[in-house]
């Protein structure tokens, strides 16, 4: 009698539940941490942002409040970008849009990064 090789039905069905499993444990994970990554790129956008407006500053006679003369692509999948300009200060800001709506550390919601001429970030937790 042939002897055959191969898996048995509860082989497979316990391969998938388990493959399962680590799914469900993994995603959240990952999901978090593409958030994380997405707000990191924001912030460094605003921090380029801010270059720009210094250098803005430096050929006009006062700060910009268009976006788009700071950085070329003032919006895109997961923040839209701008600029408000108040007497000789000036406030960055980044909004979280899609699914970046959801992005938390700890306790803060990280839905809208902003920084200030000054140097000020808010929210604070979310610039670590």
């Amino acid at each position: 009698m042939p002897k055959y090789q191969g898996f048995t039905l509860i082989e497979l069905l316990i391969t998938v539940a388990v493959l399962a499993i680590i799914t469900a444990v993994a995603y959240p994970s990952y999901s978090a941490y593409m958030q994380k990554t997405r707000r990191i790129e924001a912030i460094q956008t605003l921090y380029k942002m801010q270059l720009a407006q210094e250098d803005w500053r430096i050929s006009h006679p006062s700060y910009t409040s268009t976006a788009v003369n700071l950085i070329s692509t003032p919006s895109t999948d997961y923040y839209t970008f701008g600029a408000t300009v108040s007497g000789s200060d000036y406030t960055l800001s980044a909004t979280a849009k899609g699914d970046q709506q959801n992005d938390k550390q700890g306790s803060a919601t990280c839905t809208s990064l902003t920084l200030t001429r000054d140097g000020s970030k808010a929210p604070a937790s979310c610039w670590q």
